[in-house]
């Protein structure tokens, strides 16, 4: 990569003790960076950052107490919040904890804003469960029956009411938490040309990491309950709580960590 030629070239001139040797060193590396639209700056920057960046890392987040109905959507949250920061998650096969992949500001980051975010997330679903409009409500169920998957309209109970709720909420997020990364992806591209190739760098680097120390087996299929699609105030009530749900630790934390890792 060009960067990575030109972040050579310049380590090499600070190394020398020769002064015409690092001259030579400068002006390639100047050529090359005038070819490619890469600035000295960020090509010194590299190097820096190269030198001083940590290493990848494992870390096990506890999701929730064993057989608890709140841990499929709390992993869905953590997965959100997880992708919008370079971080991969492997998920315990009984949902109580979850392994996440990265750097360790960008761990930081997920596991504070979903700690943040799940609480909102549950707090508000208590809320607007214990008011009650949702009384006469329906929901779509699926089930199985001799191998078939069966359709049925039913009448919201407090738990699928919930579960509708929840599933709104961290859609809601998931979209937040995608046009901040955008955005933030956006400033930075205006601000700097190499912005691309460091982030393909940074997830190269997370992903090959993550293959080489994840013991993880088969795929995560996600809510397994027979509530499928709601069909009353529940939705709604979810998209609005994850509206009004504060993302600050996002935008302050992401913005600084998600380039440097």
């Amino acid at each position: 990569m060009s960067i990575e030629r030109i972040s050579a070239l310049l380590a090499k001139a600070e190394r020398t003790d020769n002064e015409h040797e690092a001259e030579a060193y400068l002006m390639k590396a100047q050529a090359l960076a005038t070819a490619a639209s890469i600035s000295l700056a960020l090509a010194q920057a590299h190097v820096v950052k190269r030198q001083e960046r940590t290493q990848p890392q494992s870390r096990t987040v506890t999701i929730g107490e064993k057989g608890k109905r709140a841990n499929q959507h709390l992993i869905s949250l953590f997965i959100a919040t997880a992708l919008a920061n370079d971080v991969k998650v492997d998920i315990a096969s009984n949902s109580t904890f979850v392994i996440a992949y990265g750097m360790p500001s960008d761990l930081e980051v997920v596991e504070a804003l979903f700690t943040s975010l799940a609480v909102q997330m549950i707090n508000a679903g208590h809320r607007w469960v214990s008011q009650d409009s949702w009384r006469g409500d329906t929901y779509v169920s699926i089930t199985r029956v001799r191998g078939r998957s069966v359709r049925k309209v039913r009448a919201h109970t407090a738990h699928t009411v919930r579960v509708a709720f929840y599933r709104a909420y961290i859609e809601r997020i998931t979209e937040r938490l995608q046009q901040v990364r955008t955005e933030v992806l956006r400033v930075e591209h205006v601000e700097s040309s190499g912005t691309a190739m460091v982030l393909r760098d940074k997830e190269s680097e997370i992903t090959s990491f993550h293959k080489e120390t994840s013991q993880a087996r088969g795929s995560w299929q996600g809510y397994s309950g027979q509530m499928r699609g709601d069909l009353g105030t529940a939705t709604k009530a979810g998209r609005r709580a994850a509206d009004a749900a504060r993302l600050s630790k996002q935008a302050e934390l992401g913005q600084k960590s998600m380039l440097t890792g």
